[in-house]
């Protein structure tokens, strides 16, 4: 497996790679999991209190994250896009289950990527396609290298201690 022919474009889209000492599939499984993503998916100290998957193209997602009181702070949707197993997922946040589309806070397109790396794990690649400048610029400031880069972090932990 090679990674997509998706090429960045610095403008519009914002990319994390890390090489992380998990397979693709233990990485699939936690992305895919919504008990796992519970886990893992908002830097501490907040946390994840929701998680629905509906694992499908045009299968919807939710997440409902919490600050760290335990008070709900994003409920945020999505739609699967393309499933490949234990290679890739791509969502958006522009749509919702049946590809229905969704008035929303900062639209953007998510490709997960898995691809091992022959010392037993996996590069992971995160990209993030915004719509315009703005909203990419709007997810780096938010943090998006430190959130994305801090929630792989977690993951691995997560997927090392089960």
């Amino acid at each position: 497996m090679t990674f997509t022919t998706y090429e960045i474009d610095p403008v519009l889209d914002l990319e994390l790679v890390r090489d992380i000492p998990v397979t693709p599939e233990a990485a699939f499984a936690a992305w895919t999991d919504p008990e796992s993503v519970k886990q893992w998916f908002a830097p501490r100290p907040y946390s994840t209190s929701l998680c629905e998957i509906d694992l499908r193209p045009g299968g919807g997602f939710r997440t409902v994250m919490n600050d760290p009181d335990g008070e709900p702070m994003g409920d945020s949707t999505g739609c699967y896009l393309e499933i490949v197993p234990n290679e890739r997922l791509v969502w958006t946040s522009a749509l919702t289950s049946g590809f229905r589309p969704v008035e929303g806070f900062m639209p953007f397109t998510g490709i997960i990527e898995f691809q091992p790396n022959g010392e037993g794990g996996c590069t992971y690649r995160a990209i993030a396609v915004h719509l315009d400048r703005a909203g990419r610029d709007q997810h780096e400031e938010m943090g998006f290298l430190e959130g994305w880069g801090t929630v792989v972090d977690q993951l691995v932990e997560h997927l090392q201690a089960a």
